[in-house]
């Protein structure tokens, strides 16, 4: 399971920094400033959880755990929900779409799935038995 983190990590962490290059060279351009900086809120946490999916890969190497794997999930899920809702939420008047109001409700679960996907990172840290090799 470390590989396919690492693979995940990759290509996430890839597509953070092209959407963060875009926020900072070209989205000022086609969007108002508060849009912009919910788009960088989105690249930031991915950015954190593509760091906390390397670290997995690295506990998971070391001490395979199903929590750990469970981990690393929620972590791509709240990528998804997250960050994916906000870089929706930035291109979408509301207003004009009103319909799509409910993508205002993804957001919060991205978030509920990078706390969930921490505290099970705890939990299999916790039931490590020994030490990890530095």
């Amino acid at each position: 399971m470390y590989k396919s983190f690492l693979i995940w990590a990759s290509i996430l962490g890839a597509i953070a920094v092209m959407l963060g290059a875009f926020g900072a060279h070209a989205l000022q351009k086609i969007v108002a400033e508060q849009k912009v900086e919910v788009f960088k809120t989105g690249v930031t946490y991915q950015f954190y959880h593509v760091f906390a999916l390397l670290a997995l890969a690295g506990l998971q190497y070391q001490k395979p755990n199903l929590v750990f794997k469970w981990a690393g999930i929620f972590y791509i899920w709240g990528i998804i929900c997250f960050s994916g809702s906000l870089y929706l939420l930035t291109f979408i008047d509301i207003n004009q779409y009103p319909n799509l109001k409910i993508l205002g409700i993804i957001t919060p679960i991205g978030g509920l799935f990078f706390i969930v996907g921490w505290l099970c990172m705890l939990v299999g840290v916790c039931r490590m038995k020994n030490r990890l090799p530095m």
